[in-house]
């Protein structure tokens, strides 16, 4: 009936076509199919039965043998084949749609999300946060009622090592363990002093930046209210760095088990591969680990960039140039909908502040030029040319200009003082950058002017070069060539 022209022959599926019925593709074996025409039926599919009976629905559903083109109300999608309609509901769904699970737990979310045929007028976002695309609340989707976010089903189930569906619905659903036990609270019940799982020490709330001018220990970028310090030691932590849980899910890790919290190791980060000892999450089974900046960055929904009044979405697949760097050899970045503004990952993460030697004030993250003249065209570091139209960092107060990659060097996410084993070395040795006077390497002799390893017991006067010491997969990354 959904196929008038030409009669159906049984036969192999040599090319590997869709059923037009489930929309699904067998690896292999006979099928009914039109050679002609290019329609193909599996099996199963030509013999339904003509009502349906799925769990995950309260009514039976009935299947209607017409060639009629419709939009399926539970994911959203046209047909044009058989439909099987819900005469109580008044709803009309695919084959496929009929056994869509009701609650799964989705790596692109922390808490279930639940499948609605139609979404309450109170949703506040409805941007799928899988693709970014216009979610139509009168169709079917998967969302989250305690975030108000939404997604496309077949966003969410195109994946299926991505999600897991919840068979019983009844059950609490437990949440990652917090990383922080709070010891005070103020009349606002905001807490005051807390004991973060990742050091000794108890931390303090504070909002007076003026005494510190460090980096956050957790992401590596510049400090901002509110954050909570450490009064026996120079520990700092932002206030929304102290909220990531011990174990988290990410949609862009490949294995299923969620990633543990760790700090205090020198790694390479697998999305940016930039080398950090600060905070990162690490996967149990593989042990690849990734900054928290980019997790941070790479947590579905929209993101701010003070670089531009739009927010910025993460395409997994984005053809364009970075504005900041120039690079036109994209395969997944930030995009502004609204606009041709795009960043790769590594730029959208660079600190909008930081310090050099060559200037004793902070310098700040430029994207344009502030005058025409061709002597402001270079770097005050290496004194070689200088793209205007590609980031820079700037000090206004002394008009120093800089290529990104000068100000920050080899290591920018390198947190020094941190202690790093060494096995060669009977002390425990600590991450050091010595600004002006370089004591010579034990190894090769040379002067430590880049980053390196001090032996942090009294007396000892052991140095060493980072790059004889680490691994080769830990020898640093630059962002882009200047």
């Amino acid at each position: 009936m959904c196929h008038r022209e030409h009669p159906l022959v049984l036969q192999f599926n040599t090319e590997r076509l869709s059923c037009k019925i489930c929309q699904s593709t067998q690896r292999r074996g006979f099928v009914y199919c039109c050679s002609p025409c290019k329609f193909v039926i599996h099996i199963d599919c030509a013999f339904p039965p003509p009502v349906v009976e799925e769990k995950n629905h309260p009514h039976p559903f009935t299947r209607l043998l017409r060639r009629v083109p419709f939009v399926c109300d539970a994911c959203g999608t046209e047909g044009i084949y058989v439909s099987h309609v819900c005469s109580t509901c008044n709803i009309v769904v695919h084959k496929k749609c009929i056994s869509l699970p009701r609650v799964i737990k989705s790596k692109w979310h922390d808490h279930r999300i639940f499948h609605k045929y139609f979404l309450p007028d109170d949703f506040r976002s409805l941007d799928c946060i899988i693709c970014h695309d216009k979610v139509n609340s009168d169709h079917g989707s998967y969302s989250c009622s305690y975030c108000n976010i939404t997604s496309h089903v077949n966003c969410v189930i195109e994946d299926k090592d991505s999600y897991f569906i919840v068979l019983d619905e009844d059950d609490d659903e437990l949440s990652y363990e917090s990383s922080i036990n709070v010891l005070e609270r103020n009349d606002a019940r905001e807490a005051t002093k807390i004991k973060h799982c990742k050091h000794g020490h108890n931390l303090m709330l504070s909002s007076s930046l003026g005494e510190h001018e460090n980096s956050c220990d957790g992401c590596m970028l510049s400090m901002s209210d509110p954050f909570y310090c450490c009064s026996e030691c120079d520990f700092l932590l932002h206030k929304a760095c102290t909220e990531f849980p011990r174990m988290k899910h990410v949609w862009h890790h490949p294995c299923q088990i969620p990633l543990r919290l760790i700090s205090d190791e020198a790694f390479q980060c697998e999305k940016c591969w930039q080398v950090s000892n600060a905070f990162a999450y690490e996967c149990c089974e593989c042990e690849e680990k990734t900054r928290l900046q980019c997790v941070i960055a790479l947590t579905p929904g929209a993101q701010t960039c003070s670089k531009h009044d739009h927010p910025l979405f993460y395409y997994r697949e984005c053809e364009g140039q970075c504005n900041a760097c120039g690079n036109d050899d994209i395969v997944a970045a930030f995009r502004c909908k609204d606009s041709d503004f795009v960043l790769d990952l590594e730029c959208f993460s660079l600190p909008i502040t930081a310090h050099q030697k060559c200037d004793e004030h902070l310098l700040k993250l430029i994207y344009r030029g502030g005058n025409n003249y061709p002597e402001s065209h270079y770097c005050d570091i290496c004194e070689e040319s200088r793209d205007p139209n590609r980031w820079f960092y700037r000090c206004t107060l002394c008009d120093t200009y800089a290529h990104v990659n000068c100000v920050l060097g080899k290591y920018p996410f390198i947190k020094l003082g941190r202690i790093y084993e060494e096995k060669n070395h009977p002390h425990p040795l600590a991450f050091v950058k010595k600004s002006y006077y370089y004591p010579d390497c034990g190894v090769c002799g040379e002067p430590c002017e880049d980053l390196a390893l001090e032996c942090s017991k009294s007396g000892c006067n052991y140095i060493v070069h980072w790059n004889w010491v680490a691994p080769d997969d830990l020898q640093g990354f630059c962002f882009y060539d200047m």
